[in-house]
C-alpha cells in the first residue's frame, strides 16, 4: 500500500497547513461571525463544538478527502461485518455487537453471535438481580453488601470508571470496589473496607492466568477461607468472568457462576460484555442496558452519518490535523464533572494501547507520528495544577472539554450554584485558550486598574497569553447511563478512525505482552539466592541489590 503521506489529500493538507500556520483563531472568529454554526455537530442533546481549532473552511473538506483516500468507509464496513481486522491475532473486532440493542444478526466465522450475547446478558440479569435483592447470600447467610472486582486493564478501568460516573444510579446498599495492582497494598487496603461475610468477589480474567489478577484472586480466596474457616465458602463469595472453565473450577468457583465472553472482545472494549457484571450489580441490569443502548446509538450514527457530519470521524480527523500537521503530540481530556474523574485514565488506555504503534498493517515501520500522549484531570482541579502549562507553556496541548449542562446533584441553598460556577469555568477556559491576551492588552488592563508604571512594565509580559490553543467542547444534557454509553463509543470510534488513517492495527497490544514476557524471566531470579548474571549489567545489579535487601 502506498503511504498515506504520499496521497493527494495529505499533500494538499500539508500545503494548506503552511498557508494557515500563522493564522490566529481570534482573527478567524472576528472575520467569520458565523464560525460556530459551520463548525459544530449536534446529535440529540450532544453538542460537539470544534470551532476553537486551527481550521478554516478549507480544512475539513481536505480532511474528509483524506479519510476517503484511506478507505475509511470500507474499514467501517469491515468493523461492523465481523471481518478479522485484528489480523495479527486472527480475530474479528465485535465489541459493537455486545451493545447491538436492535438485535440484528452479526456474523463471525459464518455464525450469528447475537444469541450467545443475549444469553450472557440474560444470565447477568438474573445474577445481578439476585445479589441486589438479597436472594444471593454469603456463606453465613448474610446478604452481599460489597462487590470487589478483581481485574486489570480493561477488566478494571472500564467498570471502575462507569460505577464512579453513575454512582447516583447505583444501589445504596452495595459498595463496588476495584482491585487491579499486584502491589499487595491495593488488595490489602480494599479488604480493610470489607466484611468477609458480606463480600462478593468477581474475578475477571479471560484465561484465568493473568498474573496480577490471579495473584490478587488467590490472596482474596485465602482471606475468605481464613475468616470463614471453610473452603466451601468460595462458592458463595466468588464468581468468574473467564473462558477457562477448568481453571475456574479448580479455583473453587461453581461452573454455574462462570460468565462467558469471547476472543473478539478486546480488553479495553470489554465493559460492554460480562466484564460489566459489577456495573450490572451496582446499577441494575436496566441501567446497564441503557449504557449499551447509548453506545449503540453512536454505532448507528458512525455507520450511517455522512463523513462531514459524523462525530467520531470529525474528531478523529481533527486529531490527525493536530498531531501530524501541527506536530502537537499530546492531548488532554478535561471532564468538568467529578463523576468522570476516571475518564482520562480510561481513555488513556483506550487510545494509547490502541494506537501506540510504530509498525503498520504491512509490517513496515510507519513514517509519521501515531498515537497522542493522552492525559487529563477533572475540572476545576486541573485548573490549579497543569492549566498553567496549557495556557503559557511552550508545548501546545489540544484539549477536549466535556460538560453536562445539568448536575447529578443539588448542593447549597440555590441548588445549582455549584454547577453554574463549574459551567462558567468550563466556558471561560475554552475561550481564554483560544483568545489569549496580547501584551498590550495586559498593559492596558493594568493601567486602567491603576497599577504604577514600574509595575506595569515589569508584569505586562508575564500577564500575556499567546492563545491560539486548540480545544473541542462536548456538551450534553446530563450524565446518565445512555449518555455515558454514547460518550465512550464516540471515543472508541474516533480512535479507530485515526488507526485507519495511520494504517495500523488498533486492536492488538503486543507491547503489553512484551513486558510480561521479561517479567516471567526476572521473577525466578528473584526467588534464587545465588547472584544473577544472565542479564545486562544494570538488570543484574537491580535484581541482586533487591535480593540482598529483601
Amino acid at each position: 500500500m502506498t503511504s498515506i503521506t504520499n496521497s493527494k489529500s495529505w499533500l494538499a493538507l500539508a500545503e494548506h497547513q503552511k498557508s494557515i500556520n500563522s493564522a490566529q483563531m481570534r482573527d478567524l472568529f472576528n472575520e467569520d461571525k458565523d464560525r460556530f454554526n459551520h463548525n459544530h455537530i449536534q446529535f440529540d442533546d450532544f453538542l460537539i463544538d470544534f470551532s476553537k481549532n486551527r481550521i478554516t473552511n478549507e480544512t475539513l473538506p481536505l480532511l474528509v478527502s483524506l479519510a476517503r483516500e484511506a478507505n475509511l468507509e470500507q474499514w467501517k464496513d469491515k468493523l461492523f461485518s465481523g471481518d478479522k481486522i485484528n489480523f495479527s491475532e486472527d480475530r474479528a473486532v465485535l465489541h459493537t455487537a455486545l451493545r447491538n440493542r436492535t438485535n440484528t444478526p452479526v456474523m463471525a466465522d459464518g455464525k450469528d453471535v447475537m444469541p450467545e450475547i443475549n444469553a450472557v446478558i440474560d444470565k447477568m440479569a438474573l445474577f445481578s438481580e439476585s445479589v441486589r435483592s438479597g436472594e444471593w447470600k454469603g456463606f453465613t447467610g448474610k446478604r452481599i453488601e460489597t462487590v470487589v472486582n478483581i481485574g486489570i486493564g480493561g477488566s478494571d478501568l472500564g467498570p471502575a470508571m462507569v460505577c464512579k460516573a453513575l454512582k447516583p444510579f447505583g444501589a445504596k446498599h452495595i459498595s463496588p470496589l476495584f482491585v487491579s495492582n499486584v502491589d499487595g497494598a491495593d488488595l490489602a487496603q480494599t479488604l480493610e473496607k470489607c466484611d468477609p461475610h458480606t463480600t462478593l468477589f468477581i474475578v475477571a480474567s479471560k484465561t484465568f492466568t493473568t498474573q496480577e489478577t490471579m495473584t490478587n484472586a488467590f490472596s482474596a480466596r485465602d482471606w475468605v477461607i481464613g475468616h470463614l474457616n471453610d473452603s466451601a465458602a468460595i462458592r458463595n463469595h466468588f464468581v468468574a468472568i473467564s473462558t477457562n472453565k477448568s481453571a475456574v473450577e479448580a479455583f473453587g468457583i461453581s461452573p454455574d457462576n462462570i460468565f462467558e465472553f469471547w476472543d473478539w472482545v478486546g480488553g479495553r472494549y470489554s465493559l460492554w460484555s460480562s466484564i460489566g457484571l459489577s456495573i450490572a450489580i451496582f446499577l441494575g441490569i436496566e441501567n446497564f442496558k441503557q449504557l449499551l443502548a447509548g453506545a449503540h446509538d453512536i454505532d448507528n450514527h458512525f455507520k450511517t452519518a455522512p463523513l462531514e457530519k459524523n462525530i467520531p470521524v470529525i474528531l478523529g480527523l481533527i486529531g490527525i490535523w493536530n498531531i501530524n500537521f501541527f506536530n502537537f503530540k499530546t492531548h488532554a481530556i478535561l471532564p468538568y464533572d467529578q463523576g468522570l474523574s476516571l475518564l482520562p485514565s480510561y481513555l488513556q488506555q483506550l487510545d494509547m494501547e490502541s494506537n501506540g504503534k510504530f509498525i503498520d498493517r504491512e509490517g513496515k515501520r510507519v513514517c509519521l507520528h501515531t498515537g497522542p500522549i493522552l492525559w487529563g484531570e477533572s475540572g476545576t482541579n486541573g485548573q490549579h495544577a497543569f492549566y498553567q502549562l496549557i495556557h503559557q507553556g511552550t508545548e501546545i496541548v489540544p484539549t477536549d472539554f466535556i460538560m453536562p449542562i445539568h448536575s447529578q446533584y443539588k448542593i447549597g441553598k440555590n441548588g445549582d450554584e455549584h454547577h453554574k460556577i463549574l459551567i462558567s469555568n468550563f466556558i471561560a477556559q475554552t475561550q481564554s485558550l483560544m483568545l489569549g491576551k496580547k501584551e498590550e492588552e495586559a498593559r492596558n488592563e493594568m493601567v486602567v486598574a491603576g497599577f504604577p508604571e514600574k509595575e506595569v512594565n515589569l508584569l505586562a509580559s508575564h500577564k500575556s497569553f499567546l492563545g491560539n490553543r486548540p480545544s473541542t467542547s462536548i456538551l450534553f444534557d446530563k450524565l446518565d447511563p445512555k449518555t455515558l454509553g454514547r460518550l465512550i463509543a464516540i471515543y472508541e470510534h474516533k480512535i479507530f478512525v485515526q488507526g485507519v488513517i495511520w494504517n495500523i492495527n488498533s486492536f492488538d497490544q503486543w507491547g503489553v505482552e512484551y513486558g510480561k514476557q521479561i517479567a516471567s524471566l526476572v521473577l525466578p531470579e528473584l526467588r534464587e539466592k545465588s547472584a544473577t548474571v544472565s542479564f545486562d549489567s544494570s538488570t543484574n545489579n537491580l535484581i541482586n541489590y533487591t535480593k540482598k535487601n529483601l
